[in-house]
């Protein structure tokens, strides 16, 4: 059970869940592919960089296994990081703006960042979220 459903209130229903987009593991997997490429040439310097590689590839996946993003018919739940672990959980009825930055590869690849402003003062954004602009059209239909 996920931190979304653990934390839903009385007759509360999720509309919507997103996750992390896979555009964070390329970097570690690029590593990965260097690495391999060196495999004939350099057998030593293939093993370090794959090796790098690998190691480079736990933290995206720490955070691919253990973000969640959810919107209910009363809130936006988010959760992100596992040790040091920070959530947004925002009343439908605050959520003042979302706002959708996307980069020509983002727009290829349907990722972006997302920043969502409430009452009060708060505003916190959260990057590489998948489909962020169906995140947003959800937000929206579910607070009108």
């Amino acid at each position: 059970m996920g931190y979304i459903d653990a934390n839903l209130l009385a007759d509360e229903i999720v509309i919507y869940k997103a996750r992390l987009h896979w555009i964070i593991f390329v970097k570690a997997s690029a590593l990965i592919f260097l690495g391999l490429g060196f495999a004939f040439l350099q057998p030593l310097v293939a093993a370090v960089v794959v090796l790098i590689g690998i190691t480079a590839l736990i933290s995206p996946a720490v955070d691919y296994l253990t973000s969640e993003f959810g919107v209910t018919d009363k809130r936006v739940i988010i959760k992100v990081g596992f040790i040091r672990r920070r959530t947004l959980e925002l009343l439908l009825r605050h959520v003042e703006a979302i706002s959708v930055e996307q980069s020509v590869t983002g727009r290829m690849l349907d990722f972006g960042s997302l920043t969502l402003t409430g009452t009060g003062g708060v505003k916190e954004s959260f990057n590489d979220v998948r489909s962020p602009l169906e995140f947003r059209r959800r937000i929206q239909g579910a607070a009108s």
